[in-house]
């Protein structure tokens, strides 16, 4: 599998895998988000996860991959670091904030940032119709996100504390989309970073969470609690590595965009699952988004 995935690399064929593995990681990244701000603290949802994904990644790193070299050890070392900020801000802005609004500010920030990154770093440049692909998905996610937050009745210094949070995470999503899709192309073999990836940077929540749980005066079941984080860590390996392999294959700022349709899908769920309110309007931004994601990817 791993030899395949090299070979097509920036062929066709590879962009085709690409789009498909962008769209995929679209989805799981809607349900992953809601996963953390789901019924439980996020706080000890997502150490949960991270737990859980250490002991299902741990088996792939140390038994069914090649080691890393030097190199991407150092590298896994700087995604640990980077990774680590993204979860904080996340669980900071959940924290604050409703799902509807955190989650669009984060999506829609990292888009512009991701694209002039990867044409400064990988030389990949988009031309005049992709750029009004970005803008309008990046545009159409902070519509929604300002027409989500009209709607917030929680205290207004928790919610502008929250919104500050997902600003954050959104510079950092771009960063680490970035960083990640710069080190897996640095790695001799990409399973090999993508397994090592899930089993280093999971290590830090579960020790946070852990403190946390045991603060608690009235702290939750474990047993659903670790339900929802097993459950959260196969979706991560969908939604992060799909999105790594995405930016293996082809361009990295194409891969980025396509992903925050994750910001529709979100909406979807939180219509239909967790109960919130979606109008006419917000189906509106929502088909913007779609139409960016189609300017992005075929605009070329």
């Amino acid at each position: 599998m791993s030899d395949w995935i090299v070979s097509i690399a920036g062929t066709p064929t590879g962009a085709f895998y690409a789009t498909l593995l962008a769209l995929m990681s679209a989805v799981a990244h809607a349900s992953f988000g809601a996963l953390q701000k789901g019924a439980h603290d996020p706080w000890l949802t997502r150490g949960s996860i991270d737990f859980c994904l250490v002991l299902i990644s741990a088996p792939v790193a140390l038994f069914m991959v090649p080691w890393p070299t030097q190199q991407t050890a150092y590298i896994l070392a700087g995604a640990l670091v980077i990774h680590f900020g993204y979860k904080l801000t996340m669980a900071l802005a959940y924290e604050r904030a409703a799902y509807t609004v955190v989650y669009p500010v984060v999506r829609g920030t990292g888009p512009i940032v991701t694209v002039a990154a990867a044409a400064f770093i990988f030389q990949e440049h988009f031309n005049p119709a992709q750029w009004f692909g970005v803008a309008l998905v990046s545009g159409a996610i902070l519509l929604l996100a300002l027409r989500n937050l009209s709607e917030e009745k929680i205290d207004p210094r928790s919610l502008k504390i929250g919104l500050a949070w997902a600003l954050a995470g959104g510079l950092l999503v771009a960063i680490y989309t970035t960083y990640d899709a710069w080190g897996i192309r640095q790695s001799p073999n990409p399973f090999t970073f993508l397994a090592w990836f899930f089993f280093i940077t999971a290590m830090d929540f579960p020790t946070l969470a852990y403190l946390r749980y045991r603060k608690m005066a009235n702290p939750p079941r474990p047993g659903p609690l670790l339900l929802r984080g097993i459950i959260g860590a196969v979706i991560a390996w969908f939604s992060f590595g799909g999105v790594m392999v995405a930016t293996y294959l082809d361009k990295v700022g194409e891969a980025a965009v396509l992903r925050e349709t994750s910001t529709v899908f979100a909406a979807l769920i939180g219509w239909f699952i967790l109960g919130e309110k979606v109008g006419p309007r917000r189906l509106i931004l929502m088909s913007l988004i779609a139409l960016g994601a189609v300017f992005v990817e075929f605009g070329g």
